[in-house]
């Protein structure tokens, strides 16, 4: 009995002792569970990111653009809207309804909700452990939410399940409320929160749905707003659906942010009742949401801060382009928002043409300055990001057509001295291997003086200048006026001097080139905007007038002067003078019509409006001077308020009468040709005047053939029948019709014969009197001509003709410039 009962004993002590080792070790092992999973979570804390309050409470914002009074005109669109608002600004009752549908707790927890934590980890866990794929259970705080947008958000987007991103959300929450005031923490959380759409923060979602400000939410329109951080997509769609139907929405969510905010006594029953009542609808903004308001100017003007911030800071285009995107700087444009409208509605405007496809575009700048007034980067535009014609420089390029001639022939000729205004080509075919353009109206003048050249635009001239100069003359000068040349252009005749140009140009560079002209022959960059400035109001960027020499004031003055040619009632752009304003300028039309232009400049603007299609279609209906007329409308618009004045002619400049056939001084031949009014006043660079006489006016004894055309009197002619008439000379025939021919001295000889009665004799048809002409700042020279000068460097009136044989003078049609 002993023995069993000791035998009993000792088991029960066994048993004992087994279960204390049993309860030991699971200690140990809970223990080292807990070490090993104390470690992993210490391991996974000290891996979390570091915090720096200051960036933590920097949030993203929209960058604004103002016009030139300092008016916002515009947001930089990107596919984040953020607009942030203080708490003192955002109403009591939309900061209670995230917190009742987010957070109930927000007021009392440390940063993290224990409760619901406890469970979310359970859940959490179960979710690990079968593998079901699911969601992590939501048990974040405001806190900790706010802690996964602003450092998480990619990681929590890629990885959702992941339990170290959970861990470290945890210490990070706990450690901001240790140094943000729950006030803060929820500002922040507010303006930072992704709530459908494009809208981040709560401003720029009051604005996406219901077209206001925060500060004037319903409280039903407050609910919705919390509702949608849920599910913000699904929000977003419904509330997209229900505006496009134009049906009130009925939202569960919404209802549920109402209840728990009466359930936790934010709001009384009253106005629980009164919310549950209203019909929540909701009224988007009809204006595209991805669509800049002033894409044309905005855009560019983007794009140059953007290049000045890698240019100042030396970073990339990333980085530059990051600093635009979220850090919400304020850009001070140079746009004229007046201008900017009225040319849009000009451009937009119905022209006279069938073609449906027709494209404008415009450039207004202030040349003196280089601020840019108005960028019309195309007509009837409503898709966000489309072609800007007007500004860039490597999207949409075009030839310039003729108004390419004052900047790579005309004015290299004047400002090298090459040329004056006076200087004379013959307007006929160019021979064989040369280039030989067809003038617009495949017909040949004759002589012109390079003032008569521009006025008509005639190719054949503009060839014969740019091969007076040299091509290499006219592309250093082309580059100088800011176009971009490639190697195609640089060895084009055509390109150089008809602007047929492989590399195109742009509006924004050509009224950029012609504001050379009224500036004294500085070219002036052109800026789209006056300053940046950052969120705390320091200066990041700010610009200034910076010119560059192209010409000499005189050689831009002279060109100047040249352009009122091409707007005048002979040239081919006279649509373009709108008032008493001055106008200068020159069309442009390229090959088979399939750009029109015109570019110009007043003494305040110069500007550039071409017309064509994107295809490059052949242009049908218009013209250039069309493209004239519709550039006058705009600079109409542009001078409203500005009184007429003029560009100062600058010292160094002379007037003097010269021949309108040899460029040289006038003679009485010059003023007895036949035409009237082959003498004129023409300025030029003192040095430049010409010297000697105009030898290509002769007189000569002639007489008419029995088919009526002067033929010269010989020794048989009858004295009755001979006449002196006033001849210009041409030392070749010319392969093709010249339109002066007809006032060519004839080379046939009469050779008739026979007996006749001697009729009275005719007086000849030269002016008894010298006529009085402005004499030349030198005492002029014979050049080699039959005529003799006096003192006054007028013809002897006693100088006698010679026409004994019917060879000619062979001077040459180009003064010599001295």
């Amino acid at each position: 009995m002993d023995k069993k009962g000791t035998s009993q004993k000792k088991k029960k002590k066994a048993e004992k002792h087994v279960f204390k080792k049993l309860i030991f070790t699971i200690l140990i092992i809970a223990l080292t569970i807990s070490v090993a999973i104390g470690g992993v979570v210490l391991a996974m804390i000290k891996t979390a990111p570091s915090l720096n309050i200051n960036e933590f409470l920097k949030l993203d914002e929209i960058t604004v653009l103002l016009d030139d009074s300092g008016k916002l005109m515009d947001e930089y669109v990107i596919s984040q809207r953020r607009i942030n608002v203080p708490i003192s600004d955002v109403p009591v009752n939309l900061q209670e309804a995230f917190i009742s549908i987010e957070d109930f707790r927000f007021a009392t927890h440390p940063g993290i909700d224990i409760k619901r934590l406890a469970g979310s980890i359970f859940n959490d866990i179960k979710i690990k452990i079968t593998g079901s794929g699911q969601s992590l259970q939501g048990a974040s705080t405001i806190t900790q939410q706010l802690v996964k947008y602003r450092i998480f958000l990619e990681d929590s987007i890629e990885n959702r399940t992941s339990i170290k991103r959970k861990v470290q959300e945890i210490y990070l929450s706990l450690q901001i409320e240790k140094v943000l005031t729950k006030s803060q923490i929820l500002e922040t959380y507010m303006n930072t929160i992704f709530l459908g759409g494009n809208a981040h923060g709560i401003e720029a979602a009051s604005q996406q749905y219901f077209n206001k400000s925060v500060k004037t939410l319903t409280l039903k329109q407050s609910a919705f707003i919390a509702s949608a951080a849920q599910n913000p997509s699904v929000s977003y769609s419904m509330a997209t659906k229900s505006f496009e139907t134009k049906t009130a929405f009925d939202s569960n969510r919404t209802k549920a942010v109402l209840t728990n905010m009466y359930k936790y006594n934010k709001i009384s029953k009253a106005q629980f009742d009164s919310a549950m009542a209203e019909k929540l609808t909701f009224s988007f903004s009809k204006k595209n949401a991805n669509k800049m308001n002033y894409e044309f100017f905005s855009r560019p003007a983007l794009l140059q801060v953007t290049n000045d911030l890698m240019k100042k800071y030396k970073i990339s285009q990333k980085e530059a382009s990051s600093m635009l995107m979220y850090d919400g700087v304020n850009i001070y444009t140079t746009m004229n928002r007046n201008m900017q409208n009225t040319s849009q509605s000009l451009i937009d405007a119905p022209m006279n043409s069938s073609q449906a496809n027709i494209q404008a575009s415009c450039v207004i700048m202030d040349y003196h300055t280089g601020e840019v007034k108005t960028i019309i980067g195309g007509r009837n535009v409503t898709v966000p990001g489309s072609y800007n014609r007007a500004a860039y420089d490597d999207k949409f390029l075009r030839a310039p057509g003729s108004s390419i001639k004052p900047l790579t022939v005309y004015s290299p000729a004047i400002d090298t001295k090459t040329a004056t205004a006076s200087t004379v080509i013959e307007d006929s075919p160019i021979p064989s291997p040369g280039y030989n353009p067809n003038n617009d109206d495949y017909k040949y003048k004759g002589y012109l003086t390079l003032r008569d050249s521009l006025m008509y635009s005639d190719n054949v001239a503009a060839v014969k200048f740019e091969n007076m100069i040299g091509i290499k003359t006219g592309v250093s000068y082309g580059e100088k006026f800011g176009l971009n040349l490639d190697s195609v252009d640089a060895n084009s005749p055509a390109a150089m001097a008809l602007g047929q140009l492989n590399s195109g140009t742009n509006p924004l560079t050509m009224a950029d080139a012609y504001g050379v002209f009224g500036n004294s022959g500085n070219r002036t960059t052109p800026r789209l905007y006056t300053k940046v400035v950052d969120r705390t109001g320091k200066v990041l960027l700010d610009t200034k007038p910076v010119a560059t020499h192209v010409l000499s004031p005189q050689s831009a003055y002279i060109m100047y002067d040249l352009l009122k040619g091409p707007v005048s009632p002979l040239g081919t752009g006279s649509n373009a003078i709108f008032s008493n304003m001055p106008v200068r300028g020159k069309t442009g039309t390229s090959s088979n019509s399939k750009d029109l232009w015109f570019v110009g400049l007043t003494p305040y603007y110069s500007a550039a409006v071409w017309i064509g299609t994107d295809k490059a279609d052949e242009i049908v209906g218009l013209n250039s001077n069309d493209t004239a007329q519709l550039w006058g409308k705009l600079m109409k618009e542009a001078h409203t308020s500005l009184p007429v004045k003029d560009v100062d002619m600058p010292s160094g400049i002379s007037s003097l009468s010269v021949s309108k056939d040899s460029g040289n001084i006038p003679t009485d031949l010059t003023i007895a040709d036949p035409r009237g009014d082959r003498v004129y006043s023409e300025l030029f660079i003192d040095g430049t005047q010409p010297t000697t006489l105009d030898s290509i006016h002769v007189a000569a004894k002639v007489t008419r053939d029995s088919s009526g055309n002067y033929v010269l009197a010989s020794e048989y002619t009858p004295i009755w029948k001979i006449e002196t008439k006033v001849f210009i000379k041409r030392d070749h025939v010319p392969n093709a019709h010249l339109e002066d021919s007809a006032f060519v001295l004839p080379t046939a000889v009469d050779n008739s014969s026979g007996s006749f009665s001697a009729p009275s004799v005719v007086t000849p048809n030269i002016p008894s009197t010298t006529p009085e002409i402005t004499p030349p700042v030198t005492t002029p020279k014979p050049n080699g001509g039959n005529n003799t000068t006096n003192d006054g460097g007028q013809l002897n009136p006693n100088t006698p003709i010679n026409n004994t044989y019917p060879n000619q003078n062979n001077d040459t049609t180009t003064p010599k410039i001295n």
